[in-house]
């Protein structure tokens, strides 16, 4: 099997971005990405858009219009869906585009406007992300399933505590100042995350991630052509899990199966263990997916996750950074761009590009999305 590298990445800024359609955020990330490889668009073979929602695009064929606003016809595309993981699951479409030989030169898009609707409107559409027959009409909302999973961890490890929650908040937030392109440049404080107002028990506002506008875009090569290029990072392991749609017939509310399935798949196929990660970006859609991500991912044991943020073992500095770019706490989370600005995040702290969050020495780096509430989960391991 041949590798599959990345060699050029693109973010835009992450936020509110008033006055600004989908089409000209692809841009932006579009532009630094091509910029970041140093190649002509021309040279790019074959694209892939990840944009998880017709409803927030308010258009059936969104990726169309942004292939179209790039420039890129006649060249062929298509869309990617899995709810918040649509972005990995595009990365993923692309290394086996190349690796199927169909091209050498992949584009891959995620992007995501949120804002335009209210945030009541927002909490509706990503509500339709859970079983529309027997959760969604009797109101179960995000924050709502993530609950569910917060008060049986808390129930399950009688050492866990709500402020293990808020620890992650304020990690992530911390991060997020120093990370130019993330929607939230605030510090939070622990007592400020412990009492802010009640979204669903035991969630607080500051355990929720942002409803927010986002692109990225990385370009994949395949190995031939990646000796052209100075810094190649190599996507290594690639893992992908599902999990039962209706959340009242899983095995457990304290770990996503899909994940650990997922993790597995990725770790043997890199030939690495979870000690191998220098640097790590996972789905924090809520506090409480980070820490459930820990032991997911294997980075500590059931029930011992507390323990990784009370001792500061996920900040620079300690044993397993995670999510120093903010994460999707800080960061923001615009659904199809999530995934792809993981892997440029972590294709920038390899090539050492970040700046005061930079991990140093970093040369194994892994990104975690989860679609919905486990419904999809894409994995996958990089090296320089």
């Amino acid at each position: 099997m041949s590798k599959v590298a990345i060699v050029g990445v693109g973010i835009s800024k992450f936020g509110n971005r008033k006055g600004v359609s989908l089409r000209e955020l692809a841009f932006e990330a579009f532009k630094e990405a091509v910029e970041d490889a140093k190649i002509e668009k021309e040279e790019i073979q074959s694209v892939i858009t990840a944009c998880a929602s017709d409803e927030f695009a308010m258009s059936l064929q969104p990726a169309a219009q942004i292939q179209d606003y790039l420039g890129l016809n006649p060249r062929p595309h298509f869309r990617t869906e899995a709810a918040c993981a649509s972005g990995s699951m595009a990365v993923r479409s692309g290394w086996m585009t190349i690796q199927s030989g169909l091209a050498d030169i992949v584009l891959v898009n995620g992007v995501e406007k949120m804002t335009e609707v209210s945030t009541a409107r927002a909490t509706e559409i990503m509500g339709k992300g859970g079983d529309t027959l027997w959760e969604y009409p009797f109101g179960m909302s995000f924050p709502g399933y993530y609950a569910m999973l917060a008060t049986n961890y808390l129930a399950t490890y009688k050492d866990s505590e709500r402020s293990d929650f808020a620890k992650v908040a304020v990690k992530n937030h911390y991060y997020g100042t120093l990370n130019p392109k993330a929607h939230m440049q605030k510090i939070v404080t622990e007592k400020q995350a412990m009492n802010g107002l009640m979204v669903a028990y035991p969630l607080r506002l500051h355990d929720c991630s942002l409803i927010s506008d986002g692109a990225a875009s990385v370009i994949m090569v395949s190995e031939k052509v990646a000796k052209r290029f100075e810094k190649p990072v190599w996507i290594t392991g690639l893992g992908a899990g599902s999990e039962t749609h209706d959340i009242g017939r899983r095995k457990s509310l304290t770990s996503l199966e899909s994940a650990c399935v997922a993790a597995e798949q990725a770790y043997k196929m890199a030939g690495i263990t979870p000690k191998d990660v220098d640097v790590a970006v996972v789905h924090d859609c809520f506090t409480i997916a980070e820490l459930i991500a820990y032991e997911d991912l294997g980075f500590c044991g059931r029930g011992e996750a507390p323990m990784l943020i009370r001792n500061k073992e996920t900040y620079l500095g300690g044993r397993i950074p995670v999510n120093v770019d903010g994460g999707l706490k800080a960061k923001g989370h615009p659904v199809g761009a999530t995934g792809v600005a993981m892997t440029a995040e972590i294709v920038k702290q390899l090539r050492g590009e970040c700046g005061e969050r930079q991990v140093k020495g970093a040369k194994i780096g892994l990104s975690h999305n989860v679609g919905g509430s486990g419904q999809f989960v894409a994995i996958h391991v990089y090296q320089v």
